[in-house]
């Protein structure tokens, strides 16, 4: 078995214009939300012994958050695939995964998360949270997907249907004051 927790970026700062898409940071929210998922993530039991990230600056702030907030854990790995990818891609980074490593971190950018959550788990009998994944995949949450795989290898060739999907948390499930349309 090998296990992925996927982590969106949390909610990013639009203040400055001027900013390119991959050098906004995060905004008040995001910082407390990026926080507050690594203290359940730490609370509840959820290891990692890699972190694969996009190397956008929103993705490269939610983890230091998420990091200071779970306590010692892995250094990140930046891969520039991860900005902005496709499910297709999200697969690939991740069958480049060392054999022993039998759980992943990812941090990367919706759509591609949520596409690649849905494929994985299209045949999902936990239903509701499949579903709650389609309704969306919002900043800072997390999906923990289990693949009953013995090598990262093997998602290359396919990863359809690969995947339970075991649990799926937003912010807003553990502190309403981040949920939509609070500052």
């Amino acid at each position: 078995m090998k296990t992925v927790i996927v982590l969106r970026h949390a909610k990013s700062d639009w203040s400055d214009a001027a900013l390119r898409d991959f050098d906004r940071g995060l905004n008040g929210r995001g910082e407390r939300a990026a926080a507050v998922m690594g203290q359940w993530a730490a609370g509840h039991g959820v290891t990692f012994e890699t972190i694969i990230a996009s190397p956008a600056v929103r993705v490269t702030q939610t983890l230091a958050r998420f990091r200071d907030a779970y306590g010692p854990c892995p250094e990140p790995m930046r891969d520039m695939r991860l900005y902005l990818a496709s499910a297709g891609t999200i697969a690939e980074v991740l069958s480049e995964t060392a054999p022993d490593r039998a759980s992943v971190l990812l941090a990367a950018h919706s759509p591609g998360l949520e596409d690649f959550i849905l494929t994985a788990s299209g045949q999902e009998r936990l239903a509701g949270l499949r579903a709650s994944v389609e309704t969306k995949f919002p900043t800072a949450a997390m999906a923990v997907l289990t693949f009953d795989v013995a090598d990262w290898a093997d998602l290359a060739s396919g990863f359809a249907d690969a995947a339970t999907l075991e649990t799926f948390v937003r912010p807003r499930d553990l502190d309403p004051s981040l949920g939509p349309d609070q500052r």
